[in-house]
């Protein structure tokens, strides 16, 4: 036997060895990793139970936005109509990266969460939570004095808290107590979102974006400490003037996402402000950014400009809604 031939197969089936070894321990040490990452999903709680809007659909919709990211588990928990079982209504919000606050008791105020879960939703942003106050929940609780410092600006009485317009300049235009008017909007209608401070959560939006069917609060008022505002947009149809869209507060360790965006009605399905491809973006990477303090979900190509809206079919989710049954 030639012995170059021998000493040659030789190194061969030991390379080949080698080779098959190396492959099978990467293997098992991706799979770990990657079933690691599937495991490492964002925890997220919806708050919801009662609203003078359709609380049941804007948890459902902004829990298949969400996950249709792949990025968040979401839950809700659903505060009990009966009076009794509302006392002991306590989510454990420790467990969870972020907290969307859906409730709102503007139109019945003795309906209200008890009072140790308001504590603990105080403890769990104080002690480095991050809070999403969706739409009209910034309209609740009134007689809940960290809830104000929480969120900021609310919808709130003339004499209840400082408002905030935005100037010609892009300068913050303060009105104390008692000045102005109270929080209002005028009708829905295509608003342009206009950017007054980057931020991870706005970073390479455009400029300016359009959304559809949207509110914008004229007189937003409140505690206004701690609080960054993102964007603003002209108010057509009341006031003729800027107000704030989207705000941050910091409240202690943790961090609050406060904005009008995200108006769903009664009689509504999956509505045109919903579908906006430029609120779905927002929704998402607010939500990383309250959890990690980063964002890395980009912006996608259907994202809409200052001209042009951008929607999304209506199919979408009206489809999984149909399979989930």
């Amino acid at each position: 036997m030639n012995p170059f031939i021998n000493s040659y197969s030789k190194r061969s089936i030991w390379h080949n060895g080698y080779r098959l070894l190396f492959f099978l321990n990467v293997f098992l040490i991706i799979k770990p990793v990657s079933q690691a990452q599937e495991a490492e999903s964002i925890s997220v709680l919806i708050v919801d139970g009662f609203s003078n809007h359709d609380w049941q659909q804007t948890s459902a919709v902004t829990q298949w936005i969400l996950e249709e990211s792949g990025r968040f588990k979401v839950d809700i928990s659903t505060v009990p109509q009966d009076s009794i079982a509302r006392q002991s209504w306590l989510p454990a919000f420790d467990q969870y990266a972020v907290i969307i606050q859906n409730t709102n008791n503007i139109h019945d105020s003795s309906i209200k969460w008890p009072q140790k879960a308001e504590k603990a939703l105080e403890k769990y942003v104080s002690d480095g939570g991050g809070l999403y106050i969706l739409h009209s929940a910034n309209n609740a609780f009134s007689h809940w004095e960290a809830y104000d410092e929480m969120i900021g600006l609310g919808w709130r009485s003339k004499s209840a808290g400082s408002s905030l317009e935005i100037g010609p300049e892009g300068n913050l235009i303060h009105y104390p107590p008692g000045e102005g008017q109270g929080t209002g909007h005028g009708d829905r209608f295509n608003a342009v979102i206009q950017l007054l401070n980057r931020h991870p959560i706005n970073r390479d939006f455009p400029d300016a974006w359009q959304t559809v069917n949207t509110e914008v609060y004229y007189f937003p008022r409140g505690d206004a400490k701690n609080l960054e505002v993102l964007s603003y947009a002209y108010d057509s149809t009341s006031t003729q003037k800027n107000w704030p869209v989207e705000w941050v507060v910091d409240f202690g360790k943790g961090k609050v996402y406060n904005s009008s965006l995200g108006h769903l009605w009664e009689g509504e399905t999956y509505p045109p402000a919903y579908r906006c491809a430029g609120y779905q973006t927002t929704v998402v990477r607010v939500t990383e950014w309250l959890a990690t303090g980063k964002v890395s979900f980009p912006i996608p190509p259907d994202f809409p400009t200052a001209n042009t809206p951008s929607l999304r079919p209506a199919e979408d989710f009206l489809q999984r809604k149909t399979k989930s049954r």
